[in-house]
C-alpha cells in the first residue's frame, strides 16, 4: 500500500469499527455467547488448515534468523488452539456484565444512584509474535460488547489472517456485524502510526509485545494506552519455607516455558535457607541448561553443583527480562530486603513468595507493588485463562483503569445512572 492507501485503509477500518461498536453494545448476551461457541467449534474444525498457514510463518521466521523464543511464540500447535477454543467457551459460560447496575443507593432527595457497566467502544490491539492473541482479543471483544481493530506482527501475518477469517465467520453465523473484529491487512508499519492516532474512532490502544514496541506506542499514541513494558518477575524463597515445595515452584516458574512475560527472571533466597535450597535448585537449573547470574554469596553456594553455568551478576541483571534460560540469583537477609529489592528492580508484573510464615505472606501481599502478587504459587499462573477470566487481552502494570491480566471488566467502564420518580433539585 502507498502512504495514502494506508491512511485510507486505517480510516475505513476505524469508521467501520465505530459503527459496529454501537451494534455490539446492544447485542444480547445470548447472541454474543453463540458467536463465542461458534468460534470455538471453528477453531477445532480447522486445526490442520491453521497449521498449514502457521507453517508458512514459521518457515519465514526461521529463514529470517529469528531467535528460538520468538519462533516458539509463533507456533499454533493443537494444544495452543485447544486452549483458545476452551477460552472462548469459558467466556461464553461466564455471566454477562454489560448493563449490570451495581451500588444502587437511594439519596435523601429520593433519587437512586448507581453505576452501570458498559463497553469501552473500540479498542486497537497491536501485538507481536503470538498469533493466538488474535483469538484472545477477538473473543474478549465479543464478550465485552466492543469492536476491535487488530494489528499483528508481520512475522505472523498468514496465521493472523487465517484466524481472523474464522472470527468473522463466527460473527456472521451469530448475526453480529463482521466489522466488530477487523484485522489490519497490511504489514506496513505506517498503519500502526495511524491506528494509535485516531481518537475519533479508537477509544483505547492495547500494545502487547517487546519493550521497543510498547515504548513507541506509549510515546506516540493520541488515545489512552493500557500497557506493560517488561516482565521482570521474581520468586522469593523465604525463611521459613517448605524446601521441597520451593524447589518445585522455583523450577516451574523459570523453566516451564522461558518465553512468556510471567516466567520468573530473578530468584531471591533468604540467607537462613540458602545453603540448603540453592544447591537443590541449582542442580535442576544446571540439568536444564539454565545460566545463573549470581551475587557473590549465591555463587559460592552453587560452586560445587555439577555442570552449573555460573556468572557474576551485574547491576543490570537485577532489572533484566531474559525471556530465555537465564536467571539472576541473589541471597537476601530476609523479607525486608526481598521486598525492597523487588520494588526497586521489578517491572511490577508478577512476584511470588514461597513461605510457611503467614505474617510474612500477608506483608508480601500488602507491600509488594506489582499487578499480581502470589503466595506459594508459580508466577506462570499470571494469566487471564489461569485466573478464570476466559482469556486476556494482555497484562497491565498501569495503576489506572486496569491492572494485571486484562479480561472482560478491563475492556469496560462504569457510568453513573440515576433513577427517579419526578424528583427535582431544590
Amino acid at each position: 500500500m502507498t502512504e495514502l492507501n494506508v491512511v485510507d485503509h486505517m480510516n475505513a477500518l476505524g469508521a467501520q469499527a465505530k459503527t459496529a461498536s454501537a451494534q455490539m453494545a446492544k447485542a444480547s448476551a445470548a447472541v454474543k455467547n453463540k458467536a463465542l461457541r461458534a468460534l470455538a467449534a471453528l477453531l477445532r474444525a480447522n486445526i490442520d488448515a491453521l497449521q498449514i498457514d502457521n507453517a508458512k510463518d514459521l518457515a519465514r521466521a526461521t529463514a529470517a534468523g529469528l531467535d528460538a523464543p520468538m519462533v516458539d511464540r509463533l507456533k499454533l500447535t493443537p494444544k495452543v488452539l485447544e486452549t483458545c477454543a476452551q477460552g472462548c467457551e469459558q467466556l461464553a459460560a461466564m455471566p454477562e456484565v454489560i448493563g449490570e447496575i451495581t451500588g444502587l443507593k437511594e439519596q435523601p432527595s429520593g433519587i437512586r444512584v448507581g453505576q452501570m457497566r458498559v463497553p469501552l467502544g473500540v479498542f486497537g490491539m497491536i501485538f507481536e509474535s503470538r498469533p493466538n492473541v488474535t483469538i484472545e482479543a477477538a473473543s474478549l471483544s465479543i464478550k465485552s460488547g466492543n469492536a476491535c481493530i487488530l494489528r499483528g506482527g508481520s512475522e505472523a501475518i498468514e496465521s493472523n489472517k487465517a484466524l481472523a477469517k474464522l472470527v468473522q465467520q463466527a460473527l456472521i453465523e451469530s448475526g453480529l456485524p463482521t466489522d466488530a473484529v477487523q484485522l489490519v491487512q497490511t504489514t506496513d508499519r505506517e498503519a500502526v502510526g495511524h491506528l494509535i492516532a485516531m481518537p475519533q474512532f479508537v477509544d483505547v490502544i492495547i500494545p502487547r509485545g517487546g519493550k521497543g514496541l510498547i515504548e513507541r506506542i506509549s510515546r506516540e499514541a493520541k488515545v489512552p494506552v493500557i500497557k506493560h513494558l517488561d516482565g521482570n518477575c521474581h520468586t522469593y524463597v523465604d525463611d521459613p519455607c517448605d524446601i521441597a515445595m520451593a524447589v518445585t515452584v522455583a523450577d516451574n516458574a523459570k523453566t516451564q516455558k522461558y518465553s512468556p512475560c510471567n516466567a520468573s527472571e530473578s530468584l531471591l533466597v533468604a540467607r537462613g535457607v540458602a545453603a540448603e535450597f540453592l544447591p537443590k535448585i541449582g542442580a535442576i537449573y544446571a540439568a536444564k541448561g539454565v545460566e545463573m547470574r549470581c551475587c557473590p554469596e549465591a555463587k559460592a553456594m552453587l560452586a560445587n553443583v555439577p555442570g552449573a553455568q555460573l556468572k557474576d551478576a551485574t547491576e543490570q541483571d537485577w532489572f533484566e527480562e531474559y525471556l530465555g534460560p537465564i536467571i539472576s540469583v541473589k541471597v537476601v537477609t530476609g523479607l525486608d530486603e526481598a521486598i525492597a529489592h523487588i520494588n526497586h528492580y521489578s517491572s511490577h508484573h508478577t512476584e511470588s513468595i514461597l513461605t510457611r510464615d503467614h505474617m510474612h505472606a500477608q506483608r508480601f501481599l500488602r507491600e509488594v507493588d506489582s499487578s499480581s502478587v502470589m503466595v506459594n504459587a508459580s508466577t506462570r499462573f499470571a494469566d487471564g485463562f489461569e485466573y478464570g477470566l476466559g482469556a486476556e487481552i494482555g497484562i497491565s502494570t498501569d495503576k489506572f483503569h486496569a491492572r494485571g491480566p486484562v479480561g472482560i471488566e478491563g475492556l469496560t467502564s462504569l457510568k453513573y445512572v440515576v433513577l427517579g420518580q419526578g424528583e427535582i433539585r431544590v
